[in-house]
């Protein structure tokens, strides 16, 4: 069953460290040039696009954005600069669940407000917005960076699917899943305001 209309509507959310647009083929330049900052493409436990792969990626996504599955943004920094990709996906709109996943970040925008304004965006949306239940986030059991920052956002661990996917080079991958809850959600929010909010040292 293709997901409502709301699950995957283009919509674009904006904050002071971020802002995210739908996801266009017309990103692609500025998408490759992301990627290649910090040839993020060569971290074995990752999947992030190769540069020269970008436009293959871009419409690989937004396939499963008209299947009903996904819902990618282009993320932009503060200047205006393409910082990276993120997504709604695994939409379960019967459930009213989504994962917030197949997000990368160029390494120059990494450790800095953006991450957490995206995801305080996408949480507000997901769950004011599309009245979700629960929000998922799953990583490599063994990407110890992208774990640190799900457990910043508050999110627990619900466990690890043993052996769950097979990644590019031919290994397999345990992955760790994560979720933050409805209920827990109005805690969550004043929790990542909190991170935007507080004086960062240079």
């Amino acid at each position: 069953m293709s997901a409502p209309l709301s699950f995957t509507a283009p919509v674009t959310l904006a904050g002071p460290h971020a802002r995210l647009e739908p996801l266009s083929p017309t990103h692609e330049p500025a998408l490759a040039e992301a990627a290649a900052d910090g040839a993020l493409d060569r971290l074995w436990y990752t999947s992030v696009p190769a540069p020269e792969r970008m436009g293959a990626e871009i419409a690989r996504r937004l396939a499963l954005r008209d299947a009903g599955s996904m819902n990618p943004f282009t993320v932009f920094d503060a200047t205006g600069r393409a910082a990276g990709m993120t997504t709604f996906m695994h939409i379960d709109a019967v459930n009213r669940r989504v994962e917030i996943g197949s997000t990368w970040t160029r390494a120059s925008c990494q450790r800095s407000g953006l991450n957490t304004q995206c995801k305080l965006l996408l949480l507000r949306h997901a769950f004011e917005t599309l009245d979700c239940i629960a929000v998922e986030f799953r990583t490599h059991r063994l990407n110890t960076q992208s774990r640190r920052a799900i457990e910043r956002l508050g999110a627990q661990l619900d466990g690890i699917l043993r052996s769950h996917l097979r990644m590019p080079d031919g290994t397999l991958r345990d992955t760790a899943v994560y979720s933050i809850t409805a209920a827990e959600w109005p805690t969550i929010q004043t929790h990542l305001q909190w991170q935007l909010d507080k004086p960062r040292s240079a």
